[in-house]
């Protein structure tokens, strides 16, 4: 049975304490809470929530949408405010728009996603950094790792960047961006004097994908990869079996979400 209405919902999440997006049994996860606070702010009402896609436990998104299916229409100043007094303080909708398109799929819709690991190196960091950022206690080789990273831009083979493919994994995949700049952007008065983001975008992702090629920079950085190893890890044939380090998940942010207009 169809909807009377659908709406694009935007909205942020801090994702430390979350299981990631998707519902599961027994667990705290983003999907779980808006649900629980959209049962209280549209008591009654038949509706649906459908996720642009998952993310990782502890991983955090300042541009995250859902689509909303209800029996009800609404007004988008008063859902908004309603929401975000009765939802977890660590979610927080920022608008809600009328689908028109009775044809549009949030997931299916083409999209560019924009994705950002925030990380520091060299001492332990104060401990509510832990939410935010990955804090490295080897020194890193910056500029080794900012020459690596433009590696992965283009069209590759990603199956050693994935975990657990199965046959049907589309594998080889497109990373419009992939850079290592000085973070300008996330600060904190508790956060490290200095830190770094990876900044990736592409049409869409592999499951770890982003932590794992974060994890071989790492690697990198420490000295314990060099660039032809990042090379042949991105060569179907090359003999390397499996790459080991996977980053830590609290330090990536799901940053933006661009959907593509046809």
């Amino acid at each position: 049975m169809s909807y009377q209405f659908s709406y694009l919902v935007r909205f942020q999440y801090l994702g430390f304490r979350l299981h990631g997006w998707q519902k599961q049994p027994n667990l705290k996860t983003v999907h779980f809470f808006v649900d629980k606070t959209l049962k209280f702010v549209c008591k009654g009402i038949r509706f649906k929530t459908v996720g642009v896609g998952r993310t990782d436990a502890k991983v955090s998104s300042i541009d995250y949408y859902y689509q909303l299916f209800i029996d009800k229409e609404l007004d988008e100043d008063f859902f908004v405010k309603d929401f975000n007094v009765n939802s977890p303080s660590d979610i927080r909708v920022l608008s809600l728009e009328r689908i028109i398109d009775d044809d549009f799929n949030i997931i299916q819709q083409p999209k560019i996603k924009e994705y950002r690991y925030y990380f520091s190196f060299g001492e332990k960091n104060h401990p509510y950094c832990a939410a935010l950022l990955t804090g490295y206690l080897d020194e890193l080789n910056i500029e080794l790792m900012q020459e690596a990273a433009e590696l992965f831009k283009g069209t590759h083979n990603f199956k050693r960047y994935c975990t657990k493919p199965s046959a049907e994994t589309k594998i080889v995949r497109v990373i419009e961006e992939c850079k290592i700049e000085v973070n300008m952007e996330l600060s904190a008065s508790f956060f490290p004097e200095k830190s770094y983001v990876l900044i990736i975008r592409g049409e869409g992702f592999l499951r770890n994908q982003i932590r794992l090629i974060m994890g071989s920079l790492a690697e990198l950085g420490k000295g314990n990869y060099d660039l032809d190893f990042i090379k042949d890890s991105l060569n179907p044939e090359s003999d390397i079996d499996f790459l080991k380090t996977i980053a830590p998940a609290s330090g990536l942010h799901l940053y933006k979400i661009e959907f593509k207009k046809d």
